[in-house]
């Protein structure tokens, strides 16, 4: 029987408190060292250096005419994947693109601030943005879905795909099906450091975008870090984390499945099972444990180890005391299995989603519900947002005078220029007829 960390919050040395906290906070700067050399021989040799490293990180050989994906192969893939998984992704890009859409917000409006005063907004689209689909661990259509949908719902005019090649050096099907879904059609096999520096320089294949965004390893995360000053890298999505929020009125059963979920991400995830409920607790365990016994051992390996490294079982001594932890935490998922979840919503201040009740499993939001699953990772949910039509959209600020407005405003900002200091400010002003 696997016996997973419990922590009594109240008892939690610093260290323990500090390192459940950190998660697997990932110290990167060799990573980076990697990342620039290779970033900087992208930027002198293209092409021919992207695929000298994916032959030697991804062991595909490749030429620069396979690189792009073509619309057979699209096409291909689209037809190669069963029927099933087809379905499942059109039920999710229904609601995943109904979902963004609400998000959309006005192209433009205006407000009057003072006679003659007009002042407002508008909001375009993003000129292009490079989707980072990764592969290591399996194929990821939801990733594709979930960055794919907001970016053509915001109307982005070029959106670029770079996934990593399987080993047969060609896109996985799921990944053609879903693109041909969405309605994406350019896509690269390429991923890791030589995907980032690619986009960023742009190559004689790969074209230069402003904007990378989705969830990468620890190399495409380097990258990203090194070449911030060449292309917007997107919010920070590190390895998976989840809260599981139960007072005793909790299912345990259900309780014990969904504290699982995050937990087979790998062995770098995080999954807590936060309570005050002792008894809970000593009925959740065992069933977890049947559980682990109907999954694969690899998977059943990444759960244990979590279990006993950045995950466990956090034991409070009141709902409040579990909310407040929470809040501290800042989870990337965080699922509420309370009594009465829709009044301790209002008290979860720091999370990238949160799930109402015993029937929304963390699986419902990282697949087919609608909202979005990539989310900010390691504590950033205290300043960061998940992904959303927002991060392919940009805001303009409008304003407007008429004689009469400038008039009536004009003494007030000179009076501003002359007060710190800015001459010909105050000159537009002073002198305008």
């Amino acid at each position: 029987m696997m016996q997973p960390n419990i922590y009594k919050l109240s008892e939690m040395t610093k260290e323990e408190y500090d390192f459940i906290m950190r998660r697997a906070e990932t110290d990167i700067t060799e990573h980076m060292k990697v990342a620039k050399e290779v970033s900087d021989d992208i930027k002198n040799r293209g092409d021919a250096a992207v695929l000298e490293y994916t032959a030697k990180f991804d062991h595909v050989t490749l030429t620069a005419q396979e690189m792009k994906v073509t619309p057979e192969e699209i096409e291909e893939g689209y037809k190669n994947c069963d029927a099933e998984t087809r379905a499942a992704i059109e039920y999710a890009y229904k609601n995943i693109y109904d979902f963004h859409e609400k998000q959309l917000p006005e192209e433009m409006w205006f407000t009057m601030v003072d006679d003659g005063l007009m002042v407002g907004e508008k909001t375009t689209p993003i000129v292009d943005v490079c989707l980072y689909v990764p592969h290591g661990k399996g194929s990821f259509p939801s990733v594709l879905c979930m960055l794919g949908i907001p970016a053509m719902v915001a109307k982005v005019p070029k959106i670029v795909v770079v996934t990593p090649p399987n080993a047969e050096g060609k896109v996985d099907d799921a990944i053609l099906a879903c693109a041909k879904i969405i309605g994406i059609t350019e896509i690269y096999k390429v991923g890791g450091i030589q995907a980032v520096a690619a986009v960023a320089y742009g190559t004689e294949t790969i074209p230069k975008c402003h904007k990378i965004i989705g969830p990468g390893n620890s190399y495409a995360t380097a990258a990203k870090r090194v070449l911030a000053s060449h292309i917007d890298a997107g919010l920070p999505a590190g390895p998976s984390e989840a809260i599981i929020l139960c007072d005793e009125f909790a299912d345990p059963h259900k309780a014990a499945l969904d504290w699982m979920i995050e937990a087979e991400h790998g062995p770098d995830s995080a999954a807590l099972l936060v309570t005050h409920s002792k008894e809970l607790v000593d009925a959740v365990i065992p069933i977890m444990n049947e559980q682990l016994e109907k999954i694969s051992p690899l998977r059943k390996d990444f759960i244990s180890t979590n279990y006993t490294t950045y995950g466990g079982v956090i034991l409070t001594d009141s709902l409040e005391e579990s909310i407040q932890f929470v809040n501290d935490y800042a989870p990337e998922h965080m699922e509420v299995m309370t009594k009465n979840p829709f009044e301790t919503l209002p008290k979860i201040k720091n999370a990238g989603e949160i799930l109402l009740g015993e029937y929304t499993p963390v699986t419902l939001c990282n697949f087919v519900l609608g909202p979005n699953a990539i989310l900010p990772t390691g504590g950033f949910a205290k300043t960061y947002s998940s992904v959303s039509v927002f991060d392919f959209l940009k805001r303009s600020s409008v304003g407007y005078a008429s004689k009469e407005g400038f008039e009536k405003v004009r003494r007030h900002a000179a009076k501003f220029a002359d007060f710190e200091g800015f001459d010909t400010h105050g000159l537009a002003v002073k002198e305008r007829k």
